[in-house]
């Protein structure tokens, strides 16, 4: 009997021994590589509920951009628009860009709407606190093409700041230091009931469509190109829809 129990315990050893090479060696091994996700602001709420597991680093989309073309370590690039990852692709540091879902710019004031703004033209008014993203941001740059096509490209001076990413815009307006603001309609969902949301007329809203893109230098670009390519498949684009982003324009 303890021979018996002497062969058994050996045989167990052996199995363990084998299971910890098959590990170390990487063979037969599910564990997924926690990718580094470099993401657009208004995306901080969803991303997450989209994969917990990936790591996140958010901001305006510009910036992000730069960061790649610095060498930071990215798997993946989420950008709020598409001419940055398309810039970014062809300079040969990331793969072919997916659009994965869209937006709309709105307008936001403080609750209540206590300065009585109706809309663009009512930000003329002197006195009233502006703020909008910078240029080169993308909610900046879809601001300053509302601007445009309203004939109001004035005001782009008349802002009392210029934000790096399209959350400052929100945190600013959110916490009573500006009057008035431009944001994503995502954004301003993530605050109901703290800001009052003002629609922009149909002939300027710009066409607000979001790319993500593989990142060549990527240790792990196939998963980061199935990671993109989850963002089209069915679950995410409701817990996108959910958020309040849109339907891909067809």
């Amino acid at each position: 009997m303890r021979r018996r129990g002497l062969a058994a315990a050996a045989a167990l050893l052996v199995v363990a021994a084998a299971i910890t090479a098959a590990i170390a060696s990487g063979g037969g091994s599910t564990v997924q590589p926690r990718l580094t996700v470099f993401a657009a602001a208004s995306l901080t709420n969803v991303l997450p509920r989209i994969d917990s597991h990936a790591r996140y680093s958010f901001g305006g989309s510009n910036a992000l951009a730069t960061q790649i073309q610095q060498g930071l370590p990215a798997d993946v690039f989420a950008s709020a628009n598409t001419q940055l990852p398309a810039q970014l692709h062809r300079q040969g540091l990331v793969d072919k860009p997916v659009w994965f879902t869209a937006n709309a710019l709105v307008l936001i004031v403080a609750r209540g709407n206590p300065k009585h703004v109706r809309g663009v033209r009512g930000l003329e008014r002197p006195g009233l606190r502006i703020v909008m993203a910078a240029a080169g941001v993308p909610a900046g740059d879809y601001t300053r093409t509302v601007l445009a096509r309203l004939g109001r490209s004035d005001l782009v001076g008349k802002a009392v700041s210029q934000e790096t990413d399209v959350r400052e815009v929100l945190a600013k307006v959110t916490l009573g230091e500006a009057d008035a603001g431009f944001v994503y309609a995502t954004d301003a969902k993530t605050v109901a009931g703290q800001v009052t949301v003002l629609r922009l007329p149909a002939r300027a809203q710009p066409q607000v469509v979001y790319a993500a893109a593989a990142v060549r230098a990527s240790a792990h670009e196939t998963e980061a190109k199935a990671w993109v390519a989850r963002l089209r498949e069915r679950p995410a684009q409701r817990l996108l829809q959910a958020a309040g982003f849109l339907p891909l324009p067809r």
